[in-house]
């Protein structure tokens, strides 16, 4: 096979076309596999169509909805976008049971976000810095036809830093800059912003006086904001007398709030539990932030730094009993958009945030935090009591029926064999297969 060449100046079919040519054989299933998931509304597939390049089709994920959140005495419905079996029903499962308890709190502890201007300088360390108070001035000046309309809405810079990352890396310095930018997740707002701040860098230091030649020739290797976000700050909490933790699973609550408590805090001491401790968090996490049209790979990748912040990889959520009170917390950096990117383009982001009653970016952040520590909660839950696959299985037969394409009748007895049973892949496949001889 050949290299392509202008491939994103193909029109959609000739793309579709090249595709099932070169690698299907021409298989006319393929187009009409692709074409199949088109939307009939040619302005809103042409919507879909541009929000990447290349775009060739749609790919579905569900959109689902867990009901009866309380969040700081409010009733919330929460949408949530993932393909995982027992990941909404468990949401919603934890959402009843603290409905019942008083819900859960969120309290928003800081909104600040971070950027770098990352660049090389050799000479006097202290020449530098009194360059860089000397232009402070300069950095704001510069940006702001960047940040007047920040500003109006009362975000915009908060401080412009000089850090000393020389005894890392030769020579190697950083602006450290942080910013607050209210609803907007604000990553353009904060590389526009960089990136000027590197000119006046560069400009300012080639005619600074009391720089020499060598330290005039300082050089700006890249601007870029950060997705680690420490200062971006939720917590999220729930609690109640022990006593109150019981139900129909927790016929003792003492035993399971002091099991529950243990199981935290293997999460906290051993990285191979913590990984998928957070993960499961982070089900919950990402089906709000997809559902809401936020960037789940730049949450993941700073929630996961927060979890390594004290130099070993541990569990983003604490649990304790004190008084005789269950109490179980967490602090979980999010930073979020409520306004720009997709929020004001993709129908089901629209929905989805009309759905939250138009939050704002700190409301979301407790939102979303909430669904995370509610998931937790869930599992820990399911993981001291009756087991994780029992719940999960149960869910995840309905895909096992689908891939053997079960009929309306096998699907009902199925599912009432498997009532009391335990539900394995095999087992089902057996069943299926007695069904049918």
């Amino acid at each position: 096979m050949s290299l392509v060449n202008g491939f994103s100046k193909l029109s959609k079919a000739e793309k579709v076309h090249w595709i099932v040519e070169t690698y299907f054989n021409g298989n006319s299933e393929i187009t009409n596999l692709l074409t199949s998931y088109y939307n009939s509304d040619e302005a809103l597939q042409k919507l879909h169509d541009e929000f990447i390049e290349n775009t060739i089709t749609n790919f579905y994920l569900p959109f689902g909805v867990a009901p009866n959140f309380i969040i700081n005495d409010k009733v919330y419905t929460i949408p949530m976008v993932i393909e995982e079996s027992s990941v909404v029903a468990a949401a919603s499962n934890a959402a009843k049971f603290w409905s019942k308890r008083g819900g859960f709190k969120a309290t928003v502890l800081s909104t600040e976000k971070i950027g770098n201007v990352h660049f090389l300088f050799s000479g006097s360390k202290q020449k530098l810095e009194q360059f860089t108070n000397d232009i402070q001035s300069k950095f704001y000046e510069n940006t702001k036809h960047i940040t007047k309309n920040m500003e109006k809405r009362g975000g915009g810079i908060l401080a412009v830093e000089l850090v000393d990352k020389t005894s890392e890396l030769k020579d190697y310095y950083q602006l450290h800059a942080t910013f607050d930018t209210k609803d907007s997740m604000g990553a353009n707002f904060i590389n526009s912003c960089l990136e000027e701040f590197a000119k006046v860098l560069r400009t300012e230091a080639a005619v600074y006086a009391n720089f020499t030649e060598e330290e005039k020739n300082l050089q700006v290797i890249m601007s870029i904001l950060s997705n680690y976000v420490p200062n971006c700050l939720v917590r999220v909490e729930v609690s109640c007398a022990v006593a109150d933790l019981k139900s129909k699973e927790i016929q003792d609550p003492q035993y399971f709030a002091e099991k529950f408590v243990q199981a935290v805090c293997i999460a906290e001491i051993e990285t191979y539990r913590a990984v998928t401790h957070n993960k499961g968090i982070m089900n919950g996490v990402d089906a709000v932030v997809l559902a809401t049209g936020n960037d789940f790979r730049a949450i993941e990748a700073g929630v996961h730094a927060f979890a390594a912040k004290d130099g070993k990889y541990s569990s983003l959520s604490h649990a304790e009993i004190k008084d005789g009170t269950f109490h179980f917390w967490m602090d979980l950096p999010l930073a979020l958009g409520t306004v720009g990117g997709l929020t004001t383009l993709h129908p089901m982001v629209k929905f989805a945030l009309e759905l939250l009653e138009k939050p704002s970016a700190n409301e979301l952040m407790e939102i979303i935090a909430v669904a995370g520590l509610a998931q937790n909660f869930a599992a820990v839950k399911s993981l001291t009591t009756t087991g994780i696959q029992q719940g999960h299985m149960k869910m995840h037969l309905m895909n096992i029926l689908n891939q053997f394409n079960a009929t309306d009748e096998e699907r009902v007895k199925v599912v009432n064999h498997f009532e009391n049973q335990t539900v394995t892949h095999s087992a089902v496949v057996e069943f299926i297969e007695s069904l049918r001889k």
